[in-house]
Parts: structure tokens; C-alpha cells; sequence
């Protein structure tokens, strides 16, 4: 009988350890999360100056054309050529750009523009 209430008093023991650990537990993660929601700021929280802190935008001068290329002796900038193909008419300036831009074939811009690829070539 005795190793009966030994066995059951081992039992109670480990109960009672286990009900201990996990309150404990508990216990350390209820204070740890408090003390990171304490660290912590919530987005609506930050004022509109704090909130400008957290980005930067890129300031690029459209003045100023950075990528420029040599053709015969003249020099050729993006907004040179961007006047240059607004003054062809619509048609030719979607063949151009699906031609040169994008790398399609005669035959692919006929297909996508629905018409031929004679067409296509002739504006090319």
C-alpha cells in the first residue's frame, strides 16, 4: 500500500511542477509582450512629421536628360527622341515602338494590330 501513495504523491509532484512551468510561462510571455507593445509605435499612432521620417522619395530632375547617345555626329536625348515619334502619326508610331521597344517582328505586329505584315514592314 505504501508504494501505491508514493506512486500517487510522484503523480501530485509532477502535477503540481507542470501547472508551476506553464504558469510561469505564461507569466514570462504576458511580461515580455508588454514590454515589446511598450517599445513598440503603431502607425496611426506617429505624427505626420514622424511618419515623412519612415520614407524618402527619389528626386530625379526632369530637366536634365541622363541618358544620351551619339548618331552621326549629333547628340540625341530622350526628349528628343520623344519629339521625334510624336510627330509621326499614330499608326507608324505604335510599329516603331512595338518594332524597336518591345522587339517584335513584322509578322508578331501584324498579328497584334490585325493587319499585314506588309503593312507592318512598309512602316517599320
Amino acid at each position: 500500500m505504501e508504494s501505491i501513495r508514493t506512486e500517487w504523491q510522484v503523480r501530485c509532484a509532477f502535477n503540481s511542477f507542470c501547472k508551476r512551468v506553464l504558469k510561469n510561462e505564461t507569466v514570462d510571455a504576458y511580461h515580455q509582450k508588454r514590454k515589446q507593445q511598450a517599445q513598440e509605435t503603431t502607425f496611426s499612432d506617429l505624427t505626420p512629421q514622424e511618419a515623412n521620417q519612415l520614407y524618402t522619395l527619389d528626386n530625379y530632375d526632369e530637366d536634365k536628360d541622363t541618358q544620351t547617345f551619339q548618331v552621326a555626329g549629333k547628340k540625341i536625348t530622350s526628349k528628343l527622341l520623344d519629339a521625334a515619334l510624336l510627330t509621326l502619326p499614330e499608326n507608324k508610331r505604335i510599329v516603331v515602338l512595338l518594332y524597336y521597344f518591345f522587339n517584335l517582328s513584322d509578322v508578331e505586329i501584324g498579328q497584334v494590330l490585325q493587319i499585314p505584315r506588309s503593312t507592318a514592314r512598309s512602316s517599320c
